[in-house]
């Protein structure tokens, strides 16, 4: 049975199946000719608020002919207390299939053990799996190739995005810089475990940002850590993605935002704005990677 639970469980090959799928999808979005999930039921179980990621999902499974049931955290006992393997053991009898958007990454890799349905990783603090594929569908559309690439991820680099991006980079073999402060660094244990030698840690973003294909960035405060507001607020403010540090990227970068972006902050108003089609076309492409992913793990 197949899952979607991380990039670093991905192949290369995998990765790129997935992209060419998406890529399908999205041609085919105006007249879709198959309803790959018609008669079955799946559940979003969503312990953390979300947008994008709620909506994109929807949206593809019905489109999909699937069938969608929302619960969150207050919605089930899991929010009683109930474990996650008798809630797996439960619902794996019932679904076809679970979305789950949660904290713990032994959650959603416990349900998928338990379940016996294929199961998505819509989200856990260790990663986020789902974005990451919609990034690298955009990188292609807008570069036409993932060859000779080179990102540049600024901020918070020790969170669930820049892992998944460390990993993608480690799968597919492109060059990526993380340029963060020194507490909120990629762990030691986990650049330990790379072969890819094009994955560099700097705390430096002009220095990461000189030449790059990519800028990108996320929000400074992650859900959970909001106690650590004012501390963040202060050690991430040279962290910005603003004019100045666009001009040392290469001609033509290409700028992303996994949204929701907080002006002023990681990016300036100016430079959301100057490439909100990109950033947009990012948020679309949720819809397109999923369905994919959806049509690949799909019984």
């Amino acid at each position: 049975m197949k899952h979607f639970l991380s990039i670093e469980s991905q192949t290369a090959d995998r990765l790129r199946a997935l992209l060419d799928l998406a890529i399908q999808f999205k041609a085919n979005r105006a007249n879709p000719s198959e309803r790959l999930l018609e008669g079955q039921t799946w559940a979003m179980l969503f312990s953390k608020p979300s947008t994008r990621t709620r909506v994109s999902f929807e949206v593809g499974i019905r489109e999909m002919g699937g069938s969608v049931i929302f619960l969150s955290a207050g919605d089930i006992q899991l929010g009683r207390g109930e474990p996650i393997i008798d809630t797996a053991r439960v619902l794996g009898r019932l679904l076809h299939g679970a979305v789950i958007r949660t904290f713990a990454q032994s959650d959603v890799e416990t349900f998928a053990k338990y379940g016996g349905i294929p199961t998505i990783n819509a989200l856990t603090d260790t990663e986020h799996p789902c974005q990451i594929l919609a990034d690298l569908l955009t990188i292609f559309e807008k570069r036409k190739t993932l060859d000779d690439l080179k990102v540049c991820f600024v901020g918070d680099g020790n969170n669930n995005v820049a892992n998944s991006w460390i990993w993608a980079a480690e799968r597919l073999g492109f060059e990526l810089r993380i340029a963060a402060p020194e507490n909120y660094r990629p762990s030691s244990s986990l650049i330990a475990r790379l072969t890819n030698k094009k994955i560099i840690v700097t705390g430096d973003p002009a220095e990461g940002a000189e030449g790059a294909d990519v800028l990108y960035t996320d929000v400074w405060v992650s859900m959970g850590f909001e106690k650590e507001s004012v501390q963040r607020l202060v050690e991430f403010e040279s962290y910005q993605i603003n004019e100045s540090l666009v001009a040392k990227a290469a001609p033509n970068a290409l700028v992303l935002h996994c949204l929701p972006a907080y002006r002023g902050k990681e990016i300036t108003e100016e430079t959301l704005e100057k490439h909100a089609m990109t950033i947009f076309d990012q948020a679309e492409n949720r819809l397109h990677a999923q369905k994919a992913i959806l049509s690949d793990v799909r019984k």
